[in-house]
């Protein structure tokens, strides 16, 4: 029996290869004979840069550049064989980076994922995997970085953040580099939600990050300013694009500040790592996530590879954390089963202490039957 591992980021708890390995435990377990093809997924956000360094060769290069709230932090960032640069934004501006008690909805910035892109700059091609954002700033701490600046009616430098982007008058960008434009950019969007609005990043997102109903509603007349004055001053409308509201805006930001092509990040990893390739042949796929829920059905990875399989004709599973509302939607769509890992009756903080236990005995349960 051959069956593709192929999960998503336990957020939390488990990061998509640690997942994997969980999941082959409980499979071997059950029967020492299976074949197990570990695939780990993302679909850009957490665990980006580790799946990609486990599907395909490429040197680790370790930097210390600003996390969301300015203080330093370590990231890594890879350079593939042929020059080409793989980058995970939350590595620089991630949630995941601060404590609950440490975010700021208005303040936070993705400045440290310019000071990235800046050290990858001379890559042959960078793409950047953007999702699991502490910050709502349409990407504009990434643009400073390089040189963009961002101005108030008085001529004065705005704050960084997005809670000080309704009062954006003008973007300079007479210290841009216009040769960033010649660095071809792909940016693997964890979701394809539009910059603003009600499906807008701060409206759907900002909450997440510590955003009360006031901050949403200024974060999001924020990124809607932004919008415009990128519109007159650049020449660019990136508000509707599908996986312009990825990251807190980051997406948005990158598309009109350095022209990258913006895609869905699950569908560039699963055609990164083959996976359609190694489901040939497959008996089941099981993939899964920490939750399943309506914003899994907009881009994340284990909806798309489940999707997938079952196009194929495969057996799709996923196992996971919570089924919260709407996720329920990807029965019979993207999976014939989906099954929580934690029994009833366990409290949030147990299930994730033990998440690779329980994650190995659901895959085990799973394949006993």
């Amino acid at each position: 029996m051959k069956v593709v591992v192929a999960p998503n980021a336990f957020k939390g708890s488990l990061a998509p290869v640690a997942a994997a390995q969980a999941i082959e435990t409980g499979l071997r377990r059950a029967d020492s004979r299976v074949e197990c093809d570990l695939a780990p997924l993302s679909d850009g956000g957490d665990g980006f840069l580790e799946v990609m360094l486990a599907a395909r060769p490429a040197t680790r290069r370790k930097v210390v550049v600003r996390g969301p709230v300015h203080a330093p932090v370590a990231a890594t960032y890879a350079i593939e064989p042929g020059g080409a640069a793989l980058i995970e934004a939350a590595a620089a501006c991630g949630i995941a980076l601060l404590g609950a008690g440490n975010l700021d909805a208005l303040g936070a910035s993705t400045g440290g994922v310019g000071e990235l892109l800046a050290e990858a700059r001379h890559a042959t091609g960078i793409t950047v995997g953007v999702g699991g954002s502490a910050s709502t700033d349409g990407g504009t701490g990434m643009a400073r970085a390089l040189g963009y600046r961002f101005l108030d009616p008085l001529g004065h430098e705005l704050a960084e953040g997005g809670g000080s982007l309704h009062r954006l008058d003008r973007i300079d960008s007479s210290g841009f580099d216009p040769a960033w434009m010649l660095v071809p950019v792909t940016v693997a969007c964890d979701v394809d939600n539009p910059l603003y609005g009600a499906q807008g990043a701060a409206t759907v997102y900002a909450p997440q990050k510590g955003a009360d109903p006031e901050e949403v509603e200024l974060l999001d007349r924020g990124l809607r300013r932004l919008a415009e004055v990128m519109r007159r001053d650049l020449g660019v409308d990136v508000a509707a694009q599908p996986g312009a509201g990825a990251a807190g805006g980051l997406g948005g930001g990158l598309a009109g500040f350095l022209g990258a092509r913006l895609q869905g990040g699950a569908e560039w990893v699963m055609a990164s790592i083959r996976l359609e390739e190694r489901l040939r042949g497959a008996d089941l796929l099981v993939t899964g996530e920490g939750r399943l829920d309506s914003q899994s059905l907009r881009g994340k990875a284990a909806v798309g590879a489940g999707r997938l399989a079952r196009g194929m004709g495969i057996r799709a599973v996923a196992l996971v954390g919570r089924l919260d509302e709407g996720g329920e939607g990807a029965q019979g769509d993207a999976f014939d089963d989906i099954r929580l890992v934690a029994p009833p009756g366990m409290g949030g903080d147990e299930a994730m202490t033990r998440a690779g236990e329980l994650l190995a005995h659901a895959a085990e349960a799973l394949l006993r039957e």
